[in-house]
């Protein structure tokens, strides 16, 4: 059985004030909410309903509680979805649920509301009215996964906090194409752009993450950010529409991709490839939910291009064609399974208009839990083609966030970014392994 990790957030309430010692200050203006976020290894399949065709080996969680009195519940973080949704499913045995009867401040959506009928405008699915009058909500992902139920209202607890009438989606039904993926969560947490998105509910401006390589803590943090000793931010504004587009998320995190280099070497890809075409295919989203970075065929072609050319001396190619990794990553290498370094690897930076996030070392590397050949292990490149998942777009997964300060700025329309040990900001808060 593989061995795959999570990441668990234990969730507290700071109220920062202005203070320094010799090597850390702070300084917030207002009431933040600060979780630790650590990493841990678990020996049953486990990710959120996945929205690529394959089942993740990371998945970032939070835990709080809902209702009244409070039920404890674990949710995957996920920045690409919007509806936060609860399983409420009483027959589900080994999985956590969410039951609505214990808790006397639920109460479910009626189809009338304006909830239900102006504030789902964003679901791929519209939402419909059941047999008891209620608003009904599907959410489906590209594996054929989908959860079902109606939208409701509740108590959700975080850090000492409460937040009421919250609208999420209490689902009584589904399918996980990993009857094994959702027994360590309740549900998913949206923290898109959208309406009904968990972080526009709540009403923060910002939010920010740090996700930690190595087995330490990590940090959520919900409002300002203004330390020191993670300044200065490179910001990239978010690319916005004001007409729908068939393939055009509008309410994701969506920024524009300019370029991408290998050890600093910009790539000799044209612009054009970057921009979505008239449809709205070719978007870049920054997407917590996915592990892994996905580009479009051309520009995926010219990095594995470059990549394979500067590792060639250093690595051995896997010779297999037909082995690819999770359907879109088909460049892998063979190391030898006593051997427990890498050679040094080319960079590689990912330019956005105003800011860059800088991959390199392991991070560039996955080895394939199970995958041996002979005496060697395979292990392979952490860039994949979004084509071969019949995704017309570019996902920057979580993976390649690692060790980036990662901030939302909601008010200003921009994503910034700064270079950052996770593991040393998460111990200055005073969270350790």
């Amino acid at each position: 059985m593989k061995l795959l990790h999570f990441f668990l957030l234990t969730p507290f309430l700071f109220f920062l004030k202005c203070s320094s010692t010799a090597n850390f200050s702070t300084q917030i203006a207002s009431p933040s909410l600060i979780l630790p976020l650590k990493t841990q290894q678990i020996t049953s399949g486990f990710s959120a309903p996945n929205k690529l065709p394959f089942t993740h080996n990371v998945t970032l969680t939070v835990s709080l509680s809902v209702g009244t009195p409070p039920q404890n519940v674990t949710m995957v973080l996920d920045t690409g979805s919007e509806l936060s949704w609860l399983h409420s499913n009483s027959t589900r045995i080994k999985q956590p649920i969410f039951n609505p009867n214990r808790s006397l401040s639920y109460r479910p959506v009626s189809c009338s509301e304006p909830t239900c009928t102006t504030r789902t405008q964003d679901f791929s699915i519209p939402a419909s009215c059941d047999s008891k009058n209620f608003c009904h909500a599907v959410i489906s992902y590209a594996d054929a996964s989908s959860s079902e139920g109606n939208l409701a209202m509740d108590t959700f607890t975080i850090g000492g906090s409460n937040f009421t009438g919250t609208i999420f989606g209490s689902m009584d039904s589904g399918f996980s194409s990993d009857s094994d993926e959702d027994e360590k969560t309740t549900g998913l947490m949206g923290m898109n752009r959208g309406s009904l998105s968990f972080v526009s509910q709540m009403g923060f401006k910002k939010f920010s993450y740090c996700i930690s390589s190595l087995d330490f803590s990590g940090i959520l943090l919900f409002g300002e950010s203004n330390f020191t000793w993670i300044l200065p931010l490179n910001y990239t504004p978010l690319v916005e529409i004001s007409l729908p587009l068939p393939y055009f998320d509008r309410v994701a995190y969506t920024i524009k991709l300019e370029g991408i280099k290998v050890s600093n070497k910009l790539l000799p890809i044209p612009e054009s490839v970057f921009i979505p075409d008239h449809t709205g295919a070719g978007q870049t989203m920054v997407d917590s939910g996915t592990q892994f970075t996905f580009l479009l065929g051309p520009a995926y072609t010219a990095l594995r291009s470059e990549f394979l050319n500067q590792t060639m001396r250093s690595l051995k190619v896997l010779e297999d064609q037909d082995f690819v990794f999770q359907g879109a990553m088909d460049l892998c290498y063979r190391v030898p399974v006593n051997q427990t370094w890498l050679p040094k690897l080319p960079s590689v930076s990912l330019v956005f208009r105003g800011a860059e996030i800088t991959v390199s070392g392991e991070r560039l590397l996955y080895r394939v839990p199970g995958e041996i050949r002979g005496k060697d292990s395979i292990h392979c490149f952490t860039f994949g083609n979004s084509e071969l998942l019949a995704v017309e777009a570019y996902i920057i997964g979580h993976h390649h966030q690692q060790n980036v300060w990662v901030e939302y700025d909601l008010e200003k329309s921009r994503i910034g970014f700064a270079q950052v040990r996770c593991d040393i900001a998460s111990q200055r808060f005073g969270f350790f392994r």
